[in-house]
């Protein structure tokens, strides 16, 4: 039974992506108004009438989460609307090109620890004043299986998902007197047109086989939905998980569970 969210308010960021969709629409059907934020004008505006479909007030903001002014006006902007804001899924990201660590072109890098990281702490900068000046809020980073292992050629990418977590202990820490939980979700292979782009880079435009080859990661034996991810997501946002503060929540199949394959 999905928790109820019925009243609330929250704001996606990455939300024109599959995760922040999937998340998004869980969120909606539970009961909250919604913010969906991203970079993508065209795909924000195609994406809005699925979450508005579950019957609930939904706007939609345009904004780079790794400039402090975008992320400034986009809080604004659901204060403006709604009022308040009791739950935000912080979950833009980008996974960059790969190469090996001694060859990464250090602009990529600074282009995806500027999403990755950087948004992620400007949207707790930015959030967590508003949330413990209510004296309630929940907040949900989003990380990576990547956040606790290595994967060769994504030095930024598992470099900026180690941060996450950090990033997320640190804020829990901080904000847990305050009435406010900081927790993250750490999705493992999700069928997502991020990973198709990077499965044509390490299977040579062969995403099928390299579908099949990661689904063998988990010990479920496959690669998990955005959905999937997205009910994890809203039960940490919700009040069924209030004693749930400073977590790192794995949604992987098993991935991380044990060395496999």
């Amino acid at each position: 039974m999905r928790p109820s969210m019925q009243g609330k308010v929250a704001i996606v960021t990455g939300g024109a992506g599959m995760i922040g969709l999937a998340t998004a629409q869980c969120l909606a059907a539970a009961g909250a108004d919604v913010m969906l934020v991203d970079i993508n004008a065209a795909a924000l505006a195609e994406k809005r009438d699925a979450v508005a479909a579950q019957g609930v007030r939904v706007e939609t903001f345009v904004a780079d989460v790794g400039k402090a002014g975008d992320v400034a006006a986009y809080v604004a902007r659901a204060l403006a609307v709604f009022g308040r804001i009791d739950a935000f899924f912080n979950n833009a990201g980008i996974e960059g090109k790969l190469a090996p660590t001694h060859e990464y072109d250090e602009e990529e890098f600074d282009r995806i620890i500027a999403v990755n990281l950087k948004g992620v702490f400007l949207g707790l900068r930015h959030v967590l004043p508003v949330m413990m000046r209510q004296g309630r809020g929940a907040v949900v980073n989003t990380g990576s299986i990547a956040s606790e292992r290595g994967l060769a050629g994504a030095c930024a990418y598992n470099a900026s998902k180690h941060g996450v977590i950090g990033l997320t202990r640190t804020a829990a820490s901080e904000a847990g007197p305050h009435g406010v939980r900081v927790n993250a979700v750490m999705p493992g292979v999700i069928d997502t047109p991020l990973l198709e782009a990077m499965l044509r880079m390490m299977f040579n435009d062969d995403v099928a086989a390299g579908k099949r080859a990661l689904g063998r990661v988990a010990t479920l034996d496959r690669i998990g939905t955005p959905a999937e991810v997205g009910e994890v997501a809203t039960f940490l946002l919700s009040d069924a998980s209030s004693f749930v503060n400073g977590a790192a929540w794995a949604v992987d199949g098993g991935a991380l569970s044990t060395i496999r394959h």
